[in-house]
């Protein structure tokens, strides 16, 4: 009697532990898109996966086996627990953890789906709760298999979409979708396999699940595509920007040029002026041409501020933009050559950054609007960039930070600074005290 019941026991464990192994491929896809917001390399990331999920997989089979609950009655709540440990393990932003998530849960409730579906074969009158050990490593090895088959996209293209897209409206639409597929499959999971031997049940599950697989997979590559588009016209306007950014630079130097030429062929007359005056001994009149003439020389002299010419563009368009709206600016810029990260992140972090200085120095009295802004390099491996302005003190806050003062919801600025300080494995602040703006920001290089 007693043997009996620990054959149960262990064939109730053997069943148990594929439904909570398939936790292994679904945390790889989980990190798939994720590969370059880990707080840890790839391979200590795994080690501290397995290290997690492996003793938790083998402990719930064992109360399985012992106390003989559901496995998903274990499994679901754990799956809560176990996304605080994955929002911890990437830097990404909440929606963008959120929607991958549950994402990559939703798409593997598909091979449980099946595995039932195949032990309702093999078993018909058995149910979802006593599934069988074949089923069970049935579920294990398609969960596997689909891991294997969303590797390569996600790997090789869904991974820029978290890397640049920041809008959490966008993030939170794909999880509401990703969310209404995963609550569909928990609903319809066969307590008791007679229900799929009634009439045409069985072949209208495996349609329906087959069906409501590839309408998640058409959506998730949609939203990919049209993503794609989205940042290719926001990239495009950023080249665009940049060229014309560029070209306004080219003009200043053009013009510079053209002074520095007449100022060379002019020279001669100045020569024989201070001949002159040397041969009168007037030395005040020589300091004072001397003067006018190094002021000549600093007015129409271009700005330097960078040793990359697009950066030096981009401040160049911004402090001329400043000068315009009479704000005082303190740059000191110092940024490594080559740049740490690609050219249009640098110029799409620095120019929301600048942008919505110059917009909050604008909202202060005149005479009173200042920005200062400031670029180092730390201990060798970090670029910190403080920035400070003045404005009128109005701010709007949610529990979310800042929110835009020119538009409902939040302003699409800071979310683009942060979402690009996070992607190299930085973070970047925002705080005010009624009449100054900050916005501190760390990136690794």
């Amino acid at each position: 009697m007693n043997m009996a019941y620990y054959a149960i026991d262990i064939d109730r464990f053997l069943s148990a532990l594929p439904q909570f192994l398939v936790l292994l491929p679904s945390a790889a896809s989980s990190y798939y898109v994720m590969k370059n917001q880990t707080r840890h390399s790839l391979p200590r990331t795994a080690a501290l996966g397995a290290a997690v999920l492996l003793p938790y997989s083998f402990l719930a089979s064992w109360l399985c086996a012992v106390y003989h609950p559901e496995a998903n009655i274990l499994l679901l709540p754990a799956l809560v627990l176990f996304f605080f440990l994955y929002r911890y393990s990437v830097t990404a932003s909440l929606p963008k953890c959120l929607a991958v998530y549950v994402g990559v849960c939703a798409v593997q409730s598909f091979p449980a789906q099946f595995a039932y579906a195949f032990d309702a074969y093999l078993h018909p009158a058995s149910g979802a709760a006593d599934i069988s050990i074949e089923a069970a490593c049935f579920q294990l090895a398609l969960s596997c298999l689909v891991a294997a088959a969303f590797a390569r996209p996600a790997c090789h293209y869904f991974f820029r979409i978290v890397d640049s897209l920041g809008s959490p409206v966008i993030w939170y639409t794909t999880l509401a979708f990703s969310s209404v597929f995963l609550i569909l499959n928990i609903l319809a999971v066969p307590q008791s396999y007679s229900t799929l031997h009634t009439g045409r049940m069985f072949f209208l599950f495996l349609f329906l699940e087959g069906s409501l697989l590839a309408v998640l997979t058409s959506i998730y590559l949609l939203f990919y595509h049209g993503t794609a588009v989205i940042l290719e016209h926001a990239e495009l306007k950023e080249r665009s920007l940049l060229l014309e950014m560029q070209a306004s630079q080219y003009r200043t130097v053009q013009e510079h040029m053209r002074q520095t030429a007449k100022l060379r062929h002019d020279f001669r007359h100045s020569v024989r002026l201070l001949t002159s005056l040397a041969e009168k001994g007037d030395l005040s009149a020589i300091r004072a041409h001397l003067a006018e003439y190094g002021a000549i020389l600093k007015e129409n002299a271009p700005v330097n501020y960078c040793a990359n010419a697009a950066m030096n563009a981009l401040f160049g368009y911004y402090h001329e933009m400043a000068v315009s709206a009479g704000i005082d600016t303190d740059w000191r810029i110092d940024l490594p050559e080559p740049l740490p990260v690609t050219e249009l992140d640098m110029v799409s972090l620095f120019g929301n950054l600048m942008e919505n200085a110059i917009d909050g120095c604008r909202t202060a009295p005149e005479g009173k609007r200042y920005f200062c802004l400031t670029t180092e390099v730390r201990h060798g491996n970090s670029l910190y960039i403080v920035s400070t302005n003045s404005f009128d003190g109005k701010v709007r806050k949610g529990k979310d930070g800042y929110r835009s003062t020119k538009r409902s919801g939040k302003g699409i600025g800071l979310p683009a600074i942060a979402a690009t300080a996070e992607k190299y494995g930085g973070s970047a602040q925002a705080s005010d005290n009624g009449a100054e703006f900050y916005v501190d920001i760390m990136i690794k290089i």
